[in-house]
């Protein structure tokens, strides 16, 4: 059967309802959080337009059928994530950041622990938000360092029939919730056991916001997504029931691998997204203004290889994107090679596509008059966060290419070349 890129009429559907959806309800996000002067109080204001994206079934989207959800699949999202991209970056963080928190539980939480933690969030997904606490205070890329004094730090120690919590961490995105005392539910990466490595001691554990001994000290204030809050949290011997962790200690390396998988790939998406308000932005430019002249821009051969540069950019990340969420998809996650390669190449692309639009475009676009400027600022956090394109997802790869039998065409033809370690 040949290779056929085109959408389904389901696709195509979902593709404009996004599209559509985005247009109406996100182009006001803007002009909501322009005179906001404290990170949170930017996060608060979204809270309407995420109200619409939850209304619009974005939120059960995250969860499997099985347990009330709608089961969308990485690639459809990521057809729909651009379109929101292209509009707003803010509110489809903070649905990627309950995505995230919600990954470890989905992928590797036993059915009780499902039961008892999904139904909240179909049940009113407005409302509630979910956050992976994992970044230390002195960063997440060593998580899987073999020497115990390195690494993770935040500690959870069996007590009876409970885990009692104690750790800062930074970047918790939702970690404050709606309300700013904690998201809905945390799931906590942290060691069970400070003198053992990570191989035998990291685990992750469930722990509801509303736990006593969680508490939100402040705030880092970003240069771009703007209205994504970025809380500092400190676990101060938070109890939560022994049941909570999700698998056993040492497991908790597959789990951040595998729920940081599935953000990358659509981080190529969001990606995609922000390359194409670029390029329209530049494309209109280029159309309608003289710049002086006699003819718009766009006439000039120079303009028109700079705008073909563009699109031939945007394509590529869109298609390695679309790759990478099938590949998830039909190897059930197991398949991360493309999705950590998507969210590298896409992330370090979207920055040299908005900055070459911005170079087309000319002094303006380094002003208000123009949305190119913001866009570089969202653009410039994609290679930093969600793991870092040097400090990890490089890493990763490294690592990947290490392993015994690694196929470099397994991933191109659908297959898995080796087991995940």
């Amino acid at each position: 059967m040949a290779i056929d890129f085109s959408l389904s009429p389901e696709q195509q559907q979902l593709q404009a309802a996004a599209r559509g959806f985005a247009q109406q309800m996100l182009r006001g996000v803007h002009k909501a959080i322009s005179n906001i002067e404290k990170p949170e109080d930017r996060f608060y204001a979204t809270k309407p337009f995420y109200d619409e994206v939850a209304k619009a079934g974005f939120v059960k989207a995250l969860l499997p059928k099985a347990y009330g959800g709608s089961e969308m699949s990485t690639l459809d999202f990521a057809i729909a994530a651009e379109e929101l991209a292209a509009v707003d970056i803010n509110v489809p963080t903070t649905l990627l950041g309950t995505g995230l928190g919600l990954e470890p539980l989905l992928q590797f939480g036993s059915d009780e622990q499902k039961r008892r933690f999904l139904p909240d969030f179909i049940d009113n997904g407005a409302d509630r938000l979910a956050a992976f606490a994992f970044t230390e205070v002195t960063g997440g890329a060593n998580f899987d360092c073999p020497d115990p004094t390195a690494g993770v730090q935040t500690v959870a120690r069996r007590e009876g029939e409970e885990w009692v919590i104690s750790g800062k961490k930074h970047y918790t995105t939702n970690g404050n919730g709606w309300n700013g005392k904690g998201a809905h539910l945390l799931t906590v990466v942290c060691r069970t056991d400070l003198t053992q490595p990570p191989q035998q001691s990291l685990a992750v554990i469930i722990v509801p916001g509303n736990t006593p001994g969680i508490e939100v000290v402040g705030y880092l204030d970003t240069v771009g997504h703007r209205a994504v809050v970025s809380p500092i949290m400190h676990f101060n011997q938070a109890r939560v029931p022994a049941s909570n962790i999700i698998g056993k200690p040492g497991d908790g390396m597959a789990i951040c691998s595998g729920a940081f998988s599935w953000t990358a790939a659509i981080i190529g998406a969001a990606c995609t997204g922000i390359m194409r308000a670029a390029f329209e932005c530049a494309f209109e430019f280029a159309k309608s203004d003289k710049r002086s002249g006699t003819v718009p821009v766009i006439e000039h051969q120079n303009v028109g290889f700079m705008l073909a540069d563009l699109k031939m950019r945007i394509e590529a990340a869109r298609y390695l994107t679309w790759k990478a969420c099938h590949y998830l998809d039909s190897t059930h996650r197991a398949g991360d090679e493309l999705a950590i390669m998507a969210k590298v190449y896409c992330s370090e692309l979207c920055v040299q596509v908005v900055y070459d639009a911005m170079r087309l475009v000319g002094v303006d676009s380094y002003t208000d008059k123009y949305p190119l400027a913001a866009l570089m600022q969202d653009a410039l956090c994609f290679p930093l966060y969600d793991g870092g394109n040097m400090g990890v997802r490089r890493r990763q790869l490294h690592r990947l290419f290490r392993r015994p039998g690694f196929d470099p065409m397994a991933a191109a033809e659908g297959r898995l070349s080796a087991s995940p370690i």
